[in-house]
């Protein structure tokens, strides 16, 4: 009981706090929190159980790792909109690229979606009666529908007014599902029962695991598309802090998950972590289920008003948006029906890896041509060519269920 109203205190607390005209208004933390929302969304509720069943004690060296790459993707991303600010004018080569990475972002967008709403779908059945895959897939199924419905009749803007509830309310339960985590690896240390279990997945089929969750710390891309709203300056210091205090969130979710929790005897499925937490407190499964919803709903409507903008932007207005929203309903009822939803996680990630692999290779472009940091450009190339590794050799997560 006493878990249970300190994870709920610490929620409500944690929504008081965001909900404060003053904070709210701020262009810094409003330009934060965007990206700050994508990159703890639907990744927090599937990561923690999998790293935990498949790198066992090193976990937490898996999300530094999957933390590390995401900031070098950033570091590239934030050349690219200091470097486009300051030289507008840009090479056809790299006009040319960013075309294509464009064209890219608006793809990983349709698998992203599907995604996020078969988390909905997985998570809207979890705790009724119709807790079954072939239910979760339907629910997902008739929330695709009902978004296409509002997107070709009536647009997004409406929807896109529940961004900020949602973004609130997500990282609210967030601070109690930590507060709850605290709480319980205290009790496990003071009766001595925390764990060291080793890895299921080691070597090489560990590092391809691992590529294929690079979608779980995705997000922070978001802020190179913000200039209509905020300055070069503005964008870059907020997608550093975004994925800092990204870092710090993820960090204390996989110590603290990690060796106060047996993973290897629940079914690892995409709601396991609702099965996890249930020693905790009765109270943390319903509010992940809550931020479940609210966020994945939330942002299934954001990327796929972003798609259908790229679309429209890239065809020079020949494909209208809501002609793009059609076609990725279309991809995500056949990824719902057909593909595991282990396998979808790998498939944007691919994605969205090899948007970030053309992103760092405009910036190592730039580095070379326009500065005279070539030590950086090469940075960049680097970068560029991990993730191209992500694209070949990531693989899905082998789930139960």
């Amino acid at each position: 009981m006493l878990t249970g109203a300190l994870v709920l205190l610490s929620t409500v607390a944690c929504l008081v706090a965001l909900a404060r005209p003053k904070l709210r208004r701020a262009p810094g933390w409003r330009a934060t929190v965007t990206p700050l929302a994508s990159i703890i969304g639907s990744g927090f509720l599937v990561l923690g159980p999998i790293l935990n069943a498949s790198y066992g004690k090193y976990a937490p060296l898996v999300m530094v790792a999957l933390c590390a790459a995401a900031y070098a993707f950033g570091s590239a991303i934030r050349f690219n909109i200091t470097n486009i600010e300051d030289r507008p004018v840009r090479s056809a080569l790299e006009q040319s690229i960013e075309r294509v990475a464009s064209g890219m972002l608006a793809f990983a967008y349709c698998i992203s979606v599907a995604y996020y709403l078969n988390l909905f779908g997985a998570f809207g059945v979890k705790m009724t009666p119709l807790n079954d895959p072939v239910y979760g897939k339907a629910l997902t199924s008739a929330v695709l529908l009902l978004i296409l419905a509002v997107g070709w009749l009536h647009g997004f803007a409406a929807m896109e007014r529940m961004e900020q509830f949602t973004v609130s309310l997500k990282l609210g339960i967030i601070a109690g599902l930590l507060v709850g985590l605290v709480v319980y690896f205290a009790k496990q240390t003071a009766a001595d029962e925390l764990m060291v279990l080793a890895p299921s997945s080691t070597g090489w089929a560990g590092i391809t695991l691992a590529f294929g969750l690079i979608v779980t710390v995705q997000g922070f891309e978001t802020s190179r598309y913000l200039g209509d709203e905020y300055d070069a300056g503005l964008r870059v210091r907020s997608m550093r802090l975004s994925q800092w205090i990204a870092t710090g969130i993820y960090l204390a979710y996989a110590l603290l998950l990690t060796y106060a929790f047996d993973a290897s005897g629940i079914p690892l499925t995409e709601t396991a972590i609702v099965d996890l937490l249930r020693v905790v407190t009765i109270v943390l499964p319903m509010l992940l289920v809550i931020a479940a919803l609210a966020a994945q709903f939330s942002a299934a409507v954001a990327d796929t008003s972003g798609a259908g903008g790229l679309v429209a932007e890239l065809s020079k207005g020949h494909i209208p948006a809501r002609m793009a929203y059609l076609g990725l309903v279309v991809i995500g009822l056949a990824l719902t029906w057909f593909v595991h939803i282990f396998e979808i996680i790998n498939y944007a990630s691919k994605a969205f890896a090899l948007y970030y692999a053309l992103q760092c290779a405009i910036a190592a472009l730039g580095c070379f041509k326009e500065t005279n940091q070539p030590w950086r450009g090469g940075f960049y190339a680097g970068c560029s060519g991990l993730a191209l590794a992500v694209v070949a050799f990531g693989k899905a997560v082998e789930g139960s269920g």
